[in-house]
């Protein structure tokens, strides 16, 4: 029988289990049937989507979500080739993604195989390793995926030839941890001058201190400090947004203020303006993960690449209080909602939406953005309270991540609220995977903000010229209906009273529900980041 016979997937089940993989994100194809094979002998779990792009999105999501490597398995040819933005994704935010592809069969290369192509060429700038794999599959892929996990992290990709004859049974080698990067003494004391000296100092704590597992120790030392904190990415969550020292919208006047900014875990690019926005005369410092990682973006005082929680705990241990009691009090006065908030216009403000969601969401809610101005407000209203509790693209700013990410959190947290807050631009790319909820019983509820508009690029372009072209979609498309044809629940909401009760019904559907709020396509989001 096929289950008892000998082949290369039998050692890819073993080298994924030997680096604590339970899980495989996948579309169904004939070039990878034997990795299925060893995933199921092995008890490995085989999710699979409608798109390639989505499971490996999905993959992308596990490794940024659970700090661990995430697999995703696609068929040669194509389907490596529509997981290229997933890997570009996760080279962006540094993540561990281990994608593993079909090969058409070494025996008859060149001859015009079924989706023939030589992979490696196309993957390899994306990669921190790629190769095809040989008979020492085992070795190389359980090194491979160490190397992913290595700072600064990074994807991997193997493929494998359908005729690759390999030893199932070989031996694993020795499965070692990442070494840790310790920080050099010097630069702790020297950030610790600048601290003593400063009088307006300010924290942004970005991904790699979630990726580094350095909550706790950058809390610790901004409790001792005495020092304000801002987040972003999934540094959202690692300080409590409720905290003292825990700020959000007073975070511009802070950059243009502080005599100190400290980033940590984030690179320096148009998310914070490519640090052009400090004082001429403010010390900054650049801590992160890996001394590669540190931005030649601007001159710094002190670039530190080391393990973050050992950075922290470093600050933390040596850290004298210090009197920025007005400081705080300034910014705090900078803290105040939107009114927008509260909006009963129609139609539909988008604020009106976050105000109300801010009243529903768990605490420990894992919200999931994917879109341009409508989850541009999400990073304005919806706090975060525990580490891992946000996801969205990152940089490479990648639409189409958000059904992938929000099934590996349902998956990786079946327990938890998983909240998908989608564009309707950003719909078109992936809706299709609400059958793929619906199919593994994954009862995520999405929010898609339905103004009719590609508005990221509509609003601009009309500054710019006058006018605008193909920036419009159809008016007040029934995505929730689209939702129900696969077996979701879905909801049209056009008045703002019945956003509250709309997401309860949601939430207690238990399957996969979406609810479209028509909003209104002449509200501008206050867009003032340099992307260029």
């Amino acid at each position: 029988m096929a289950s008892e016979m000998t082949h290369w997937g039998k050692g890819v089940s073993a080298a994924l289990k030997a680096r604590g993989v339970d899980t495989i994100f996948t579309l169904s194809g004939g070039h990878i049937f034997p990795i299925y094979d060893g995933a199921v002998a092995d008890g490995i779990r085989l999710i699979d989507f409608r798109h390639e792009q989505s499971a490996a999105f999905a993959a992308e999501g596990w490794a940024r979500l659970g700090r661990r490597p995430g697999v995703a398995a696609v068929t040669a040819g194509p389907g490596v080739l529509n997981a290229i933005n997933p890997l570009a994704t996760a080279q962006m935010n540094g993540s561990s993604l281990v994608l593993l592809g079909g090969r058409a069969p070494e025996s008859r290369w060149g001859m015009g195989s079924l989706q023939e192509i030589d992979h490696l060429p196309v993957v390899a700038s994306l990669c921190k390793h790629s190769a095809t794999a040989g008979d020492t599959l085992v070795t190389e892929l359980t090194s491979a995926i160490r190397q992913g996990r290595t700072a600064p992290r990074g994807p991997v990709f193997f493929d494998f030839s359908l005729d690759l004859m390999a030893e199932a049974d070989a031996g694993l080698p020795d499965l070692d941890e990442p070494s840790r990067i310790e920080p050099n003494e010097n630069s702790i004391g020297y950030i610790l001058d600048l601290l003593a000296k400063s009088e307006r100092p300010v924290l942004l704590a970005g991904s790699n201190v979630y990726a580094d597992g350095a909550w706790e120790a950058m809390t610790a030392f901004a409790e001792a400090a005495r020092i304000p904190v801002f987040t972003n990415g999934m540094g959202r969550g690692t300080i409590p947004a409720d905290h003292e020292l825990a700020f959000s919208r007073s975070r511009g006047k802070a950059f243009q203020k502080t005599d100190l900014a400290i980033i940590a875990g984030t690179p320096f690019d148009f998310r914070i303006s490519f640090g052009d926005r400090f004082p001429s005369d403010a010390a900054v410092v650049h801590l992160d993960s890996a001394p590669e990682l540190i931005t030649t973006n601007r001159k710094l005082d002190v670039g530190l690449g080391a393990d973050l929680d050992l950075v922290f705990s470093g600050l933390a241990n040596e850290t004298k209080p210090m009197d920025t009691a007005s400081w705080l009090t300034e910014l705090r006065s900078l803290e105040v909602d939107d009114p927008d908030l509260l909006s009963d216009q129609t139609p539909i403000h988008p604020m009106r939406i976050y105000g109300e969601l801010r009243k529903f969401l768990d605490r420990d809610a894992i919200v999931i953005n994917d879109g341009g101005d409508f989850v541009s407000y999400a990073g304005r209203e919806i706090s975060s309270y525990v580490p891992g509790s946000w996801l969205d693209p990152g940089p490479f700013g990648c639409l189409g991540t958000g059904p992938g990410y929000a099934i590996a959190a349902k998956l990786m947290y079946p327990d938890r609220q998983v909240l998908l807050l989608l564009g309707d631009g950003a719909f078109g790319f992936s809706g299709m995977e609400f059958d793929t909820m619906v199919r593994h019983k994954l009862p995520i509820v999405a929010v898609v903000g339905n103004n009719g508009i590609w508005a990221l690029e509509k609003n601009p372009m009309r500054m710019f010229f006058g006018y605008d072209v193909v920036a419009d979609l159809r008016q007040e498309t029934r995505y929730d209906q689209i939702v129900e044809g696969l077996g979701g629940y879905g909801e049209t909401v056009t008045d703002p009273r019945e956003i509250q009760p709309a997401l309860k019904r949601a939430f207690d559907a238990g399957v996969p529900a979406l609810l479209n709020v028509i909003t209104d396509p002449e509200v501008i989001y206050p867009r003032s980041a340099n992307l260029a």
